[in-house]
């Protein structure tokens, strides 16, 4: 029992400390509100309680009123040690945030003021230290202490909204209740303290078509069936005001700009019952004839109409389409119209909308209808020609003035013009054809070949006579009919080969033939031999009854050497009316063949030279020719190295021996040397024409002619001495040997003595006599006369 005393007297004394430790936390959050003195506990940055040592100070205020404007200074708070005892030994110090600036003491009692006039929204508390010094020596008599002002806020901000102006689209004939938008708006001050913050929303101007939702700002429609079209735009004015809307708060205005977006609720509706139109009975199809338009109030693809006919006696010849741009109809021609056959027409036309809301369907038919009346006017046509093309056919080498067929227009107008027709001569250069002025009668004025041209396209035109301006053209196709008046002939050129030793009847070669008539005077051919060579004893000929013939060998032996080529004449007739033919020549040749049939030759002297020799004697003949020719040769050699010492002369090798000098002539300033016209030979330009491969039998005498040139030397008479000489000298070798003087004259008329010019440069000298010379001077023959023979046969 005594134990059981001592467990409950503990358990009391348990309550008992909880009890008074939560009495002491209670006091220590008391303490933020009032004075305390000899505090034990001071709590924490983040509430939680710290033990330490007894301090000697404390300090009275922890809150100030912001944007305070009394005359004096706003007493924050005091600071007091135990340790002074008023003889002002004891010094206070602040340090921190704002302190000195805002926040000043008085040293000696500790008071704490702010000088100057606190924004919450600009800062809504200062972190400060507070000490106790020795005034005399400044020695810390007290721990530093922090501690927090923090700033009592007031109603001093209005309510702002985010945007000055707000824009909001809604569909027209929403419901009621419909969302449009929400705004909000925000407040400064501290929404923790109070009811500075608290905001309420109302609608101050857009009643009674729209509402606002007093907490959350949401913007609502609020009559049913708005129309857009009777009022498309909405100015709205909302406020927002603090304090929960109670009297004394603060509050904010914004606009807001509501805009009724557009629905498909209104059909389209022609504002006139009959359109009146007119056209030209001379307008072409696609012209358009007149428009007509609904009018739709609605907007966008909600005002879109398509146009329609369904209904009138100008559905075929009319036709409407829309202009998605203008909305409207366009009425067109969709065929040619004709004055004289109906004067006016009359349609339906109805407009609908393109897209329908299904919502709306209740409204009535989104659609309305019209009645168009179109008249047509009359026009000054042109003349219209009957059909709208001819096609007339005529024979081939009918005569001049033959009729090929009649052409015929008439005036589509009331006043039914005479007519004029012609053909346009671009489509008939050759005027093959000529027609009619007053009836369109079209005759030939040439003869007609098929076969050169089988069809002539011409275009005649139809003028009215009064108005020659009014023309119709229109094209006219003549077909050439064939006439058989071509005989067939071969297909190609043909050759044909055969065998010595062909057997009778046996086939060596296969013909066609070509006609140039139409296949109905062409083909079937008939090939046949003529009636005079009908037994022919060596050839025979069959009709394959296919347009082919085949030539067949009517006995067996045939000789090269007896007859080597056999011309037969093959008789081709074709099926046309009368029927045509015509003779053509096949040429055979008789060639050798092998056993199997192959040609191995077809010559004549071949098959001779073969039969009569054999291989071994060939090669022995054509061995002795070389050694001939070999010795011929040589002798030839060794008998002109004996008589042409200088220089060995080929027929066919002309050149020129030079001989140099060392001596060098003056140039063209040198008067004193010989004229080098003297070297010209007097003999050839007066005709003489000595004989260089005979000895001469007498001296010719020159012909009086040209003269040396006055202004020879002695070397003149020298030189013509040595000519004469070597012209008379038998034994005088047959070539030229040419001699260069060292001296260049001026004004020589001989010109250049080489040969490299000879062919090129005008020569006073006549070469004719080269061609007495023999066949050796055959080369210089044909190089020095050529260009007289050229300038002959020019």
């Amino acid at each position: 029992p005594k134990m059981k005393e001592d467990n409950c007297l503990h358990a009391a004394l348990i309550c008992l400390g909880m009890l008074y430790y939560s009495h002491a936390i209670t006091t220590e959050k008391l303490n933020h509100a009032r004075p305390s003195l000899h505090g034990h506990h001071e709590k924490g940055k983040e509430g939680q309680v710290l033990h330490r040592s007894k301090r000697g100070w404390v300090w009275n205020q922890f809150f100030v009123i912001e944007e305070y404007t009394g005359p004096d200074p706003v007493l924050v708070g005091r600071l007091h040690s135990d340790i002074d005892s008023g003889d002002g030994n004891i010094k206070y110090i602040l340090s921190g945030e704002g302190a000195g600036i805002i926040f000043v003491i008085d040293d000696k009692s500790g008071n704490i003021h702010a000088t100057k006039t606190l924004d919450r929204e600009e800062r809504a508390q200062y972190t400060l230290t507070a000490q106790a010094v020795d005034r005399n020596t400044n020695r810390p008599l007290e721990p530093p202490s922090e501690f927090i002002v923090k700033v009592q806020d007031i109603n001093d901000n209005p309510p702002e909204f985010l945007h000055e102006n707000y824009h909001a689209n809604v569909p027209e004939r929403s419901n009621v209740g419909t969302s449009v938008i929400q705004v909000t708006a925000s407040d400064a001050d501290d929404p923790t303290y109070g009811n500075s913050a608290k905001l309420v929303y109302s609608i101050l101007e857009g009643q009674p078509y729209f509402s606002v939702e007093a907490q959350t700002g949401i913007i609502r429609t609020a009559l049913p069936n708005m129309d857009r079209e009777a009022k498309e735009e909405y100015h709205v004015v909302i406020q927002a005001k603090d304090m929960g809307g109670h009297m004394g708060g603060l509050s904010g205005t914004t606009k807001v700009t509501i805009t009724l977006t557009d629905v498909n609720d209104n059909p389209p509706k022609f504002p006139q019952s009959v359109y009146q139109m007119s056209v030209s009975e001379a307008a072409v199809p696609g012209e358009e004839v007149g428009r007509v338009k609904a009018k739709d109030p609605d907007i966008g693809e909600n005002g879109l109409v398509a146009y329609s006919i369904i209904d009138g006696d100008g559905m075929d010849m009319f036709e409407i389409t829309t202009d998605y741009e203008t909305q409207e109809g366009v009425v067109k021609l969709k065929k040619v119209l004709d004055f004289e056959t109906k004067k006016s027409y009359s349609l339906k036309v109805e407009a609908a909308n393109v897209h329908i809301d299904p919502k709306f369907i209740s409204n009535g038919p989104f659609k309305d209808t019209v009645t168009v009346k179109i008249s047509v006017e009359d026009a000054d046509e042109p003349p219209v020609f009957l059909k709208p093309s001819y096609i007339f056919e005529v024979q081939e080498n009918a005569a001049s003035g033959t009729v090929v067929g009649k052409v015929h227009a008439k005036d589509p107008d009331a006043a039914n013009s005479a007519i004029r027709y012609s053909i346009d001569r671009h489509t008939d250069l050759e005027r093959y054809f000529i027609i009619n002025a007053e009836d369109g009668n079209i005759k030939t004025i040439k003869t007609l070949d098929r076969e050169e041209i089988a069809w002539h396209n011409i275009s005649v035109f139809a003028v009215e006579v009064h108005k020659q301006h009014q023309e119709a053209k229109v094209p006219v196709a003549i077909k050439v009919v064939d006439v058989n008046d071509n005989a067939p002939k071969f297909a190609a050129t043909y050759e044909a080969f055969v065998c010595e030793n062909a057997r009778s009847n046996q086939q060596f070669i296969t013909i066609s033939a070509d006609d140039k008539d139409d296949s109905a005077n062409g083909p079937r051919f008939i090939f046949s031999l003529p009636p005079e060579i009908i037994h022919n004893p060596n050839f025979t000929l069959r009709d394959n009854r296919d347009n082919t013939a085949s030539v067949l060998v009517r006995r067996e032996g045939f000789s090269r050497q007896k007859q080597d080529l056999y011309l037969l004449p093959i008789v081709i007739s074709d099926g046309g009316l009368p029927p045509m033919s015509s003779t053509n020549t096949l040429t055979i040749r008789v060639c050798g063949c092998d056993s199997n049939g192959s040609l191995l030759s077809c010559n004549a002297e071949a098959y001779i030279l073969n039969a009569g020799l054999s291989t071994g004697a060939l090669i022995a003949i054509l061995a002795c020719i070389v050694i001939l020719l070999v010795i011929v040769v040589l002798f030839v050699t060794l008998k002109r190295q004996k008589k042409e010492p200088l220089i060995v002369f080929e027929e066919e090798d002309v050149r020129e021996n030079i001989i140099t000098y060392d001596d060098e002539g003056g140039g063209e300033e040198d008067t004193e040397a010989f004229d080098i016209a003297t070297l010209q030979n007097p003999d050839g330009i007066n005709g003489f024409i000595p004989r260089k491969d005979i000895k001469p039998e007498y001296q010719y005498m020159p012909r009086p002619g040209l003269r040396p040139a006055p202004n020879s030397v002695d070397v003149d008479d020298f030189i013509n001495t040595r000519i004469q000489e070597a012209d008379n000298d038998p034994t005088a070798p047959p070539y030229d040997s040419i001699q260069i003087y060292g001296y260049e004259g001026r004004g020589s008329v001989a010109g250049s003595l080489s040969s490299l010019e000879s062919a090129t440069t005008d020569s006073d000298l006549d070469y004719d006599y080269l061609q007495n010379w023999g066949p050796r001077f055959k080369k210089l023959a044909d190089l020095y006369g050529s260009k007289d023979t050229f300038d002959d046969d020019s």
